[in-house]
């Protein structure tokens, strides 16, 4: 099955592991499955498959997680759905057998 994914390594995710709680909100709003809980706390899995949506940011009680949200493929989608001209997404689909096509 093939997956969007964000260009390589220019998602303002980031994460600081020493605030966090280990609730698993991140893990549940994420609507790419980046994150997953490990040992009580939220790990990174695919940071590249991140669509800078937001959520993990404003449901972390604990301020562990920052995204800049709007500049990514959520921000396209929402732009093309209202009809905005400036609704290019940067996403490419890559296969399981990681050869990339855009």
């Amino acid at each position: 099955m093939s997956r969007l994914k964000y260009l390589k390594d220019v998602v303002t995710l980031s994460y600081l592991e020493e605030k966090c709680v280990g609730c698993g909100m991140c893990s549940a709003v994420c609507p790419q499955a980046v994150f997953a809980l490990e040992n009580g706390k939220a790990r990174i899995g695919d940071r590249d498959a991140c669509m800078e949506c937001g959520a993990c940011s404003m449901n972390c009680p604990a301020e562990a997680i920052f995204v800049k949200k709007g500049v990514g493929c959520a921000a396209a989608v929402i732009n093309s759905i209202l009809g905005r001209k400036d609704s290019g997404c940067c996403c490419i689909l890559e296969p399981e057998d990681g050869q990339s096509s855009r």
